[in-house]
């Protein structure tokens, strides 16, 4: 057996130190008395006492020297870490630390027993295998807070060999040992048939403490007025009289709080000597004083002599700098005018190499090339263009006219003096065409590009500014005083280089034996050093200018002059895509008018279409009535009425086929109207061209309710008849609406608005898209017919299997676009709830349509809930219209289900009014890389919540 059992034995103890989750020390409230005692002993024993030497010994007590509070304990020699550092255990608390050999000292063999803490394990509890270091840290930091400093009811359990006790751990109603393993950090261990206690694991105690050290709970002794016992402030009773204030300062164990303490029944005044105890504490704190002191004045005086060692060292570097500037002025004399001449021939040398370089920027020439470009091939307008444009404002205000007539025989005269107009610009366009086609626009238009490129490469972005004679004057001016300065700057070069060629021509005379002229040494030598001062001076000058950038003020007046060239450039530009642009039409004019002159497109095609329609529709309806009196007959052929439903379906996909050939055709008549003949609904009131345009395309009159089999959808028909059925293998559901004269026109306005938003960018555009209107002859009912798609609401899919984060960001940015593109257009929905927004395979979001019998005010009166949440914005509850805002609103109340959408929930809720869909769209969070939730660099949309008082 490796451990004692004791079932009955109970303890109270305070919590000391944790080593890990199941394994702490404690103290016994029973060894209050001991503390104290061995506190004061060490206090007095400790400071005085002899060094320890040679090696230390593991089963001896030591005094340790604690590194937080500088106060003695006992303590024990767990590891050598090397010769001069040991780790060491306070056996009386627990913990444990590195201390230097200096910091442990030799005590009396009165202080050599047992300790008084104890090592306790909690029952039936052990680490699970593999634990990770967080988790095994914070299990020990959670025990620490369950024992630490806290009177502890401990049920003994059994005892080990090496002193742990196994016991079970009390505080109040409390299982510490239950709290531990309930929050994961120690687990249920396996009980031995016998005596069904925990085996305790073996491991290494000198690594474990090691570990201890490196993220220690709150230990003993942190605070200086702490008392030495850690018990619970209502364990003991009675007062103590005496202040022990001046024991804490004088680094003793000995720590109370500046209230007197309680101590019970422990008699501790009889054994301890008040005038002693402060009479030692004066002692202590005049020795600590003036060691204070000492230390200050060795570490002044360490300071002044390093500054007097560093004062020295500057002063060698200085005597060597100076003796090495001697050295190298003596050596530069001997060779000053070889230098000199050296230095000025490699000046001359690189200013050679700049006059072969052009430095035509650098005086603003490239520029003046350019303005001189501009003026020599600049463009002008063509001069039958100006008749071109009267006649075609003439022929516009025709067409114009003819559009608005509603009367034939008014019409007919108006198409007769748009007749006579069009020859005239036929002609006109003719004259046109011909003059631009002798223009070189394509060439001038490339030479203005080029030449825009170049300039944007030296100088780069131009900037705004208004057009200005007097910036270029001034860049005129600017440059003439340059190039006046530069050509003088080069002439004193060229002059003083001269000078200093004459000079060496004349020297070779002085030097030349065979010459019998005498000449003197001041004649020929005598201004050799003004003659080298003068010709570097000038070397210099000219490089400098040649060389050094412009300053702010000639790089304004260049940049300036700049954005004029580039003005000019985009205003010749424009003229020449006005021109082209005229051109093109001019040319689409005449093809069309050479195609139809003096005669209107006819609609036979058409005609011919609802034709083949109308034949298709009569035999339809024979298939269905055949289908259903098949149906009802009491021996019908199962054979025959699936053969006429295959009929059925073939002649319901002609039916379509041909109504998508009659939209193809009615969308060219449009075009005609739009563009050259808008009399063409006067002409042929009855194929009800002007219905279809006043509906975008939308409208239809070839479609009727009965030629579609469809099925009634109860569950979706609350307010409105909904059917389902299936065009070319498309699943479609038709919505009624009930309408009358009235209420007719008004639907037709607003599904055509919502249709033009939606053709603007189809499946871009974030819409339910609508693929008929129609209206019923025999009812006052109007179709619209719209894709469906079953179980794709948010509101299904939520309840189902709710979208991902990834799959949820995806489909309220599509949501987002949908009120875009309505908001662009003026449009606002009004309707958005969970029911109206459809998660495409759960990646594309859509707006659904609504209801266009209603205004915007009554669609947005409707209280929709999603949870306990009104999709009602607060400004529709006090009574204010509807608004792009409250449209947002709902968007936001939407984005409830998911948190990491929040920050863009904030600022839907708090900041609408400042805010838009296209910014919604652009939100940050819909921009996040697959996977990653961490803010992109984009700034595009950054909201502030406003508090939440406002």
């Amino acid at each position: 057996m490796d451990e004692e059992v004791h079932y009955s034995k109970v303890e109270d103890v305070i919590g000391s130190h944790v080593e890990d989750a199941v394994t702490f020390w404690a103290q016994s409230i029973s060894r209050n008395k001991d503390i104290m005692k061995i506190g004061c002993s060490l206090s007095e024993v400790c400071p005085h006492a002899s060094s320890v030497f040679g090696k230390l010994d593991p089963k001896k007590i030591y005094g340790g020297l604690f590194s937080e509070d500088k106060c003695w304990y006992r303590c024990k020699v767990l590891k050598i870490i090397s010769d001069e550092k040991y780790l060491v255990r306070y056996i009386d608390y627990g913990n444990s630390e590195i201390l230097s050999r200096s910091d442990i000292a030799e005590i009396p063999l009165d202080l050599q027993f047992s300790s008084v803490a104890k090592k306790y394990r909690l029952w039936g509890l052990q680490i699970p295998s593999g634990q990770e270091v967080t988790q095994f840290d914070q299990g020990r930091i959670f025990l620490g807070s369950l024992i630490f400093e806290k009177q502890i009811k401990m049920r003994i359990k059994a005892t080990y060999q090496d002193g742990t006790v196994i016991a079970q751990a009390e505080y109040g109603s409390v299982d510490i040992g239950e709290e531990v393993a309930k929050k994961g950090f120690a687990e249920k261990c396996k009980l031995t048939s016998s005596t069904k206690i925990c085996e305790e694991k073996k491991s290494d105690p000198g690594q474990l403490v090691l570990r201890n050290l490196k993220s220690p709970i709150p230990l003993w002794g942190h605070s200086s007025n702490q008392s030495p016992f850690i018990r619970p402030k209502d364990h003991l009773s009675g007062r103590l009289s005496l202040d022990l204030k001046s024991e804490n300062d004088a680094g003793n164990h000995v720590t109370f709080p500046k209230e007197n303490l309680a101590v019970g029944g422990f008699n501790f005044g009889l054994n301890v000597s008040l005038a002693k105890i402060k009479q030692d504490q004066k002692l202590i704190e005049e020795n600590e004083r003036l060691k204070t002191e000492k230390e200050v004045l060795l570490e002044r005086y360490k300071a002044l002599e390093l500054k007097v060692e560093q004062t020295v060292q500057e002063l060698q570097q200085e005597k060597a700098t100076t003796m090495d500037l001697t050295k190298h002025l003596e050596s530069t004399l001997k060779t000053c005018v070889g230098t000199r001449m050296k230095n000025l021939a490699a000046k001359v040398e690189i200013l050679k190499e700049i006059r072969c370089v052009s430095i035509n920027a650098h005086f603003g020439n490239d520029l003046s090339d350019a303005i001189q470009v501009l003026d020599e091939g600049c463009f002008t307008l063509p001069a039958s263009l100006n008749e071109l444009e009267i006649i075609w404002a003439e022929y516009c205000l025709a067409q114009g006219k003819i559009q608005a007539c509603q009367n034939m025989n008014e019409g007919n005269i108006l198409i007769a003096k748009r007749n006579e107009v069009q020859q005239k610009l036929y002609m006109a366009v003719e004259v046109f065409i011909l003059e631009v086609d002798e223009l070189p626009l394509n060439k001038r238009l490339k030479t203005l590009q080029d030449l825009s490129a170049s300039l944007e490469a030296v100088y780069g972005q131009a900037k705004e500014g208004t057009n200005s004679e007097e910036i270029l004057k001034k860049f005129y001016d600017w440059k003439c005083n340059k190039r006046e300065l530069f050509t003088s700057v080069r002439s004193e070069t060229e002059v003083s280089l001269q000078h200093l060629v004459t000079w060496f021509q004349s020297t070779l005379k002085a030097f030349d034996l065979s010459v019998e002229e005498s000449l003197t040494s001041e004649d020929t030598i005598g201004n050799i050093d003004e003659i080298l001062e003068k010709a570097g001076s000038s070397v210099c000058k000219e490089l400098e200018i040649s060389l050094i950038e412009q300053g702010d003020a000639d790089k304004e007046i260049t940049l300036n002059a700049y954005s004029q060239v580039v003005q000019k450039i985009r205003s010749e530009e424009r003229l020449i895509a006005t021109v082209q642009s005229k051109y093109k039409d001019s040319v689409e004019f005449k093809k069309q008018i050479i195609e139809c002159l003096n005669k209107s497109p006819n609609v036979d095609h058409l005609l011919s279409i609802k034709k083949t329609l109308k034949s298709l529709k009569a035999r339809l309806r024979w298939k269905l009535v055949e289908k259903n009196n098949l149906e009802e007959s009491d021996d019908h052929d199962g054979s025959e009425i699936e053969e006429i439903k295959q009929e059925i379906t073939q002649l319901q996909n002609s039916v379509f086929q041909e109504i998508y050939h009659e939209r193809e055709e009615y969308e060219k008549l449009n075009s005609l109207v739009q563009k050259w003949f808008p009399e063409l609904p006067l002409l042929y009131p009855e194929i009800g061209l002007l219905k279809y345009m006043n509906s975008g395309g939308l409208l239809t009159m070839s479609l009727e309710r009965d030629l579609l089999d469809a099925e009634p959808m109860k569950e979706l028909s609350g307010k409105r008849p909904l059917v389902c059925s299936e065009v070319n293998g498309q699943i479609i559901l038709l919505k009624g609406y009930s309408v009358d004269v009235d209420t007719e026109a008004r639907v037709i306005q607003r599904a055509a608005a919502y249709h033009r938003a939606w053709r603007e960018a189809k499946e871009e555009s974030g819409l339910l898209p609508l693929i008929f209107l129609f209206l019923c002859k025999s009812d006052p009912m109007a179709y619209l017919m719209v894709p469906y798609y079953p179980r794709a609401n948010l509101s299904a899919i939520q309840s189902s299997m709710p979208l991902t984060l990834e799959e949820a960001l995806k489909v309220m940015k599509g949501v987002a676009q949908g009120l875009h593109t309505l908001h662009k257009y003026d449009i606002i929905h009004g309707s958005l709830h969970q029911n109206n927004v459809f998660a495409l395979n759960r990646q594309q979001g859509i707006v659904g349509d609504f209801d266009f019998t209603k205004s915007v005010s009554q669609r947005a009166s409707v209280n929709m809930m999603i949870g306990d949440l009104s999709l009602l914005s607060p400004e529709l509850k006090m009574g204010k219209p509807a608004s792009p805002s409250s449209d947002l609103y709902a968007y936001g109340c939407l984005l409830l289900w998911d948190d990491n959408v929040k920050s863009l929930l904030c600022s839907l809720i708090y900041c609408r009014s400042s805010m838009t869909a296209e910014q919604v769209f652009n939100a940050e969070c819909f921009l996040l890389p697959k996977g990653k939730s961490t803010p992109n660099s984009e700034k595009d949309t950054e909201y502030t919540p406003k508090k939440e008082e406002e």
